[in-house]
């Protein structure tokens, strides 16, 4: 129910054009909103997003709800549905204080976090770095699960002013016991949950590395979807939950085996989810901007296309810088442009007019690498991105096709 982790990542696309650049004109645009439903707020200056799948659960928890609140209040008759709705919001509100605490925490530790989303069965908080420490993953991952069960107390002890039997004491009950089941269901130990986010960093602490960590958690969270796909069904069919599970829910065996499938698939997918995200890290050093970086010559503005890519090809480049008279760079040739270009036109196209302007965020440091370098990339998006020594000179240029085509064979290693 709850995937706190650093999912943010930006992921290879399938063309050359960086997110939030305009493929015809290349201009780099405003980072759009991470999106991702209805804004609802901006607690600690992140979004809060409800996505539509929420919606769909919403109105379930209110069909099921309202059906046990006709057994117990019957007087209530149609209002059973508005008390329902009212349930399902509230615990809604819940589990948005579980994902606050993650957020909170990740904010302390100074690791930004990209949105809160309010999805199918849970939330999800967005935290774009991995903790520094396993004692810090273990803070971060902890905190949830025991706002969670601190909510659960909180209306065991509403409980106790309230009358049984009622709309208050039907909604405090049912609000206890709904928080008790996130923090257990949370806790258990396999990733994407919190409890494997805490055994990764056990792991973590004794191994001394946080892949063994990753690996060992991600494992044990493809066990635990194994378990709820047979296991649910058996628990309820069987009536080993005691029957509160029909007096609550009034599941049947089919709806009992379509949620076991979905939570299942949910936690397989978010374990292989975190072993990818993992094994990419393990190869983020390699990206680096130098190693990266084609050749490119420096031609002025008024330089014909063609007679700028006679002398890349005798210099062996692959790119263009646009400088001024005294050497100075102003942009970059970018190379969807000179491919839009037919061969019988260059002679008569100045470069000027395929470049694109420089902006402080697209001069890339030679030695950038790793996340540094992605994080660069992702704060001005472009297609293309001059780098330079430490000295000013133009050292080459950075393509964001090459930066993409450098995930997937990061990612397509043996063991990755």
């Amino acid at each position: 129910m709850d995937d706190s982790g650093d999912n943010g990542r930006p992921q290879p696309g399938a063309g050359g054009t960086a997110p939030g650049a305009d493929p015809d004109n290349g201009k780099p645009k405003r980072p759009a909103e991470p999106g991702g439903g209805l804004l609802m707020g901006r607690p600690f200056g992140v979004p809060v997003y409800v996505a539509p799948s929420w919606f769909v659960v919403a109105a379930l928890i209110t069909w099921v709800f309202g059906g046990q609140l006709d057994r117990v209040l019957p007087e209530l008759g149609a209002a059973r549905y508005l008390v329902a709705l009212f349930f399902a919001i509230a615990f809604y509100a819940s589990v948005l204080v579980h994902e606050l605490a993650h957020t909170v925490v990740a904010l302390r530790y100074k690791l930004p976090v990209r949105r809160i989303q309010l999805q199918f069965f849970g939330g999800v908080s967005e935290i774009e770095k991995e903790s520094e420490t396993p004692g810090r993953e273990f803070v971060l991952a902890f905190v949830g699960p025991l706002l969670s069960l601190v909510l659960g107390g909180v209306f065991y002890g509403a409980m106790q002013f309230v009358e049984p039997g009622t709309v208050p004491g039907v909604l405090v009950a049912g609000l206890m016991i709904s928080n008790l089941i996130v923090a257990a269901f949370n806790l258990l130990p396999g990733l994407p949950l919190d409890g494997g986010r805490m055994l990764r960093a056990v792991v973590w602490k004794i191994t001394g590395k946080p892949m063994s960590g990753t690996i060992a958690a991600a494992w044990v969270g493809r066990g635990l979807a194994v378990v709820v796909l047979v296991g649910l069904p058996l628990l309820t069919h069987t009536g080993a939950l005691g029957g509160t599970a029909q007096n609550i829910g009034g599941v049947e065996t089919v709806m009992d085996a379509l949620l076991a499938a979905i939570l299942a698939g949910i936690i397989w997918t978010g374990a292989g989810n975190s072993l990818r995200m993992a094994r990419l890290r393990e190869h983020l050093p390699d990206l680096r901007a130098r190693t990266l970086t084609r050749r490119a010559v420096p031609v002025e503005s008024a330089t014909p296309l063609s007679e700028a890519l006679r002398r890349a090809n005798e210099a062996g480049a692959r790119a263009l810088v646009v400088v001024d008279g005294q050497g100075n760079p102003k942009g970059v040739v970018r190379e969807a442009a000179i491919v839009g270009v037919p061969e019988h036109r260059r002679p008569w196209v100045a470069v000027s007019g395929l470049a694109q302007d420089l902006t402080d965020g697209m001069k890339v440091p030679a030695e950038l690498a790793g996340e540094a370098l992605l994080d660069r990339l992702k704060a001005t998006p472009a297609t293309e991105y001059l780098v330079l020594e430490e000295t000013g000179e133009i050292y080459g240029v950075l393509s964001t096709a090459d930066v993409e085509r450098a995930f997937v064979k990061a990612m397509a290693r043996p063991g990755a």
